[in-house]
């Protein structure tokens, strides 16, 4: 009789569980309804992918260089601009707002340098405002650096009889420059031979790096500098930084180069005076660039920064 019952219990609470789970299961679609499946809230997008250029308000000439005279800022937008030199013991002029985050002396400085150059010059614009890209296409063209002269007593003296890129360091066969692009690479590391009849044979490791508002363009020798048997300047003892910038007022070039040599050698050539003739040689290359490039016309005006 127990047994029974319990039995019976048990299909009274069975029945009543199906009538409860009936009216839910009704109220479910079927699995192979067309309109709403299992699926049917999830989704995926495909990727988006934005070219964006970097939009950036130019800096002024104040905010980089602040507190330069009126007279001091024609001089800077004068066709040769400022130039200073100073040896070991001296003191530089042309010295950036810290906050502007220019700091091309103290890279010179560490190779301590018996010699130092600071030049500082502003290219108004002519046809069209210049960004980073012409700056870096301006640069780009090695071989032109050769065909800078300046003028000595009269008379035109050539600084540079070749100028080319190399393979590597190791392959010095020379290869021709690359043709003006649409990119702007985070930076770049080249080498270059600059044959200098006076001087002797320039054989330069190139870098170029992109920063927020201009680009930086170093040069370092990576071999010794020999004139004829004699070693003039071992390696990494010569450097030229040259960092240039779109501004409001132009395109502002700024230069900071140094190299050693023994005291005893530099007693006997008239230093300054050299270097200053290959550093004019290398911002008129540049202002050079920059007028071609205001005459070439921007296929794209938005480019982009690439990784290698």
């Amino acid at each position: 009789m127990y047994s029974t019952r319990k039995i019976a219990g048990l299909g009274l609470l069975f029945l009543c569980a199906l009538i409860l789970i009936s009216p839910l299961r009704a109220d479910t679609p079927p699995d192979d309804d067309p309109l709403l499946d299992d699926d049917s809230f999830l989704f995926e997008a495909p990727p988006l992918i934005f070219e964006v250029a970097p939009i950036l308000e130019p800096r002024s000439f104040d905010d980089i260089f602040p507190n330069f005279s009126r007279s001091k800022k024609r001089m800077v937008m004068d066709d040769e601009g400022l130039r200073y030199s100073f040896e070991k013991d001296g003191s530089p002029m042309l010295i950036p707002n810290p906050a502007s985050g220019i700091d091309l002396l103290s890279k010179v400085m560490a190779k301590r340098p018996s010699h130092v150059i600071e030049a500082l010059v502003v290219v108004p614009y002519d046809k069209r405002e210049l960004d980073m890209l012409d700056i870096y296409n301006a640069l780009g063209r090695v071989r032109n650096i050769k065909d800078h002269t300046i003028a000595l007593e009269d008379r035109e003296m050539i600084i540079f009889t070749e100028t080319t890129r190399l393979v590597s360091a190791r392959n010095r066969k020379p290869v021709p420059d690359p043709p003006p692009t649409n990119t702007l690479p985070y930076e770049e590391t080249m080498y270059l031979l600059f044959l200098d009849p006076y001087m002797g044979d320039l054989y330069l490791r190139g870098e170029v790096s992109i920063s927020l508002y201009g680009i930086t363009y170093s040069m370092t020798n990576f071999r010794d500098i020999s004139y004829s048997i004699f070693r003039v300047m071992r390696a990494e003892r010569f450097s030229a930084i040259i960092y240039v910038e779109p501004v409001k007022e132009g395109i502002l070039i700024y230069s900071v180069s140094g190299l050693y040599l023994p005291n005893f050698i530099a007693k006997r050539i008239n230093l300054t005076p050299n270097m200053n003739r290959r550093i004019t040689v290398l911002l008129d290359w540049i202002i050079e660039g920059l007028r071609v490039q205001e005459d070439n016309r921007q296929d794209k005006l938005i480019y982009r920064l690439k990784k290698d």
